[in-house]
């Protein structure tokens, strides 16, 4: 059996412990006996060479960090969506993803969301129903377009969308309120909504390494605000 503490507990009395981080342990699988864990708070399972995880994750209630980053993982467990502690993070980065179960729209208190480094041609509509999202990181991906949707995640302070295939943002964009940074950097954008100059706490619009705009005039109003133009 795998101790919380991250290595072979072989003591039958050892005190349990609620992190257990088993990183790059060349797993191939996760043994089922980190399912029988149901105390973690910290599950650590990346760069592992992961194929698959066990919809018996969904076990692990009191579970509020979750890394599966840096592994082959095609697909999550729709499980993973009754892990309604999950607050702090869930990291998704550098995977072989392309879409996510609808049911982590279940994971209303998560803060932070990382699901860079995959495939994913869109944000999956989930995400949209993350209501206290503060950081989104979606670098490195194939998506063309933001949903509409994305406008209702009412904390959101940082939006990370480095090397898309974005050409234009919705006017939406304009409903996240709270949004301080937005990075845009190394997508082919055209055109951007001027409803941007509207943020009220934007803090950096950072657009290096895209040559397909022009930047346009309502830019001298965000820097009038305090916001930094990278460009």
């Amino acid at each position: 059996m795998l101790s919380a503490s991250s290595s072979v507990n072989n003591q039958p009395h050892a005190i349990r412990r609620p992190h257990l981080n088993l990183w790059k342990k060349n797993l191939g699988v996760v043994p089922e006996s980190v399912w029988e864990h149901t105390e973690l708070e910290t599950l650590v399972l990346a760069d592992n060479n992961l194929h698959e995880v066990s919809p018996q994750i969904s076990r692990l209630q009191n579970l509020r960090m979750l890394d599966l980053g840096h592994n082959q993982l095609t697909q999550i467990p729709a499980t993973l969506g009754k892990l309604v502690n999950l607050t702090d993070f869930l990291y998704l980065h550098d995977n072989k993803l392309s879409d996510l179960p609808h049911e982590l729209q279940h994971l209303t208190r998560l803060r932070y969301l990382n699901i860079s480094e995959n495939q994913f041609t869109h944000i999956p509509e989930c995400i949209s129903a993350m209501q206290s999202l503060f950081e989104l990181r979606a670098d490195g991906n194939r998506i063309s377009e933001l949903p509409v949707s994305l406008g209702h995640l009412p904390k959101l302070r940082e939006l990370h969308l480095r090397n898309n295939q974005l050409t234009t943002l919705p006017a939406e964009i304009a409903s996240l309120r709270e949004l301080r940074q937005l990075d845009l950097r190394g997508n082919p954008i055209a055109h951007l909504p001027h409803q941007l100059a509207t943020l009220p706490r934007l803090e950096k619009l950072d657009l290096r390494w895209v040559s397909t705009l022009d930047p346009p005039p309502w830019f001298a109003t965000l820097e009038a605000n305090g916001c930094l133009v990278y460009r």
